[in-house]
């Protein structure tokens, strides 16, 4: 039997309460080299809906994991029927006025680095460099046999081709790019193999049940290491994933501020959390600072 993943938590009565005031946002980026930890809730303003927040997409939807992934061609089809008909409103969203503030932020070198635990390569369309993508991006695809990467445009022109007239109407669209549909509406969809060895071709992202490389941990913990504080924008932090993070930032003394409306796992461990929505937030700190945001409409996410 499919197991839904363990992701929730419950904040005790003697939580942490928020504030509504940016102040401690503002201070904390006037001293410079804040790392920011960016999560679900940051692209929730780009039509992209988060995981565990109000109406999030946990109440009615079980991600798929990595074991149920790899068990089985009924399961995989199912991922890429719902992956494919996601990709396209997930490939054309565009950054939002949190997404901006962040690349003006880095612009103005007031940024060590940004992780990001999304895979809608938002940061990037909207300027970020050098961003860290934890759990990989829906952009790209690889090859489990060969380990080739190719790109998911290349990949959604092929399964186009594959499944002429697929053309199901989802229910709704999930964080991890894909939608909702019946296995009715699944039907005998088409998957694609490998175009150079035959293999199994997976979204280059780290499924529920699947493990962030080592390589990878080990320079986000770094990158915390150097950072003089951390900023943790739009993430529950309810999986150890991101909270690892947040704990190393406070064990080595450095202030932890979070953006976050509802209560994060990670608020024992903060000077504070600010209750506000990050998007006009952002903005408001932004303008605080004298730093101007580009609000010009940027590219979508890498096709």
């Amino acid at each position: 039997m499919r197991m839904r993943p363990t992701l929730s938590w419950t904040p005790t009565e003697d939580w942490p309460p928020g504030t509504t005031d940016p102040a401690p946002v503002v201070d904390v980026l006037s001293a410079g080299g804040v790392l920011v930890l960016s999560g679900a809730g940051i692209s929730t303003e780009s039509g992209i809906p988060d995981y565990r927040g109000e109406g999030g997409s946990l109440s009615r939807h079980t991600p798929m994991t990595y074991q149920d992934f790899t068990a089985g061609a009924r399961a995989r089809r199912r991922y890429w029927a719902r992956s494919h008909l996601g990709w396209r409103t997930f490939g054309r969203a565009l950054p939002n006025a949190g997404h901006r503030a962040v690349a003006a932020f880095e612009r103005h070198g007031l940024l060590s680095g940004v992780i990001t635990q999304n895979v809608d390569g938002l940061h990037q369309a909207a300027g970020s460099e050098g961003v860290v993508e934890l759990h990989g991006s829906l952009a790209r695809v690889v090859c489990l046999s060969c380990g080739a990467l190719s790109t998911r445009g290349d990949l959604a022109r092929r399964l186009e081709e594959a499944n002429a007239g697929f053309e199901p109407v989802a229910a709704g669209i999930n964080p991890d790019g894909d939608a909702d549909l019946t296995d009715e509406q699944v039907g005998d969809f088409r998957v694609v193999d490998c175009a150079r060895c035959g293999g199994i071709l997976k979204p280059d992202v780290v499924f529920f049940g699947e493990a962030v490389p080592p390589a990878r941990i080990e320079h986000c913990r770094e990158l915390v290491r150097g950072a003089a504080s951390l900023l943790v924008l739009g993430s529950s932090l309810t999986v150890m994933s991101g909270l690892r993070f947040v704990r190393l930032a406070a064990e080595e003394g450095k202030p932890v501020l979070i953006v976050n409306r509802d209560p994060t796992r990670g608020d024992l461990h903060a000077r504070t959390r600010v209750a506000l929505p990050l998007g006009p937030t952002l903005s408001a700190v932004a303008e605080r600072l004298g730093i101007p945001v580009d609000d010009r409409t940027a590219a979508g996410s890498p096709s």
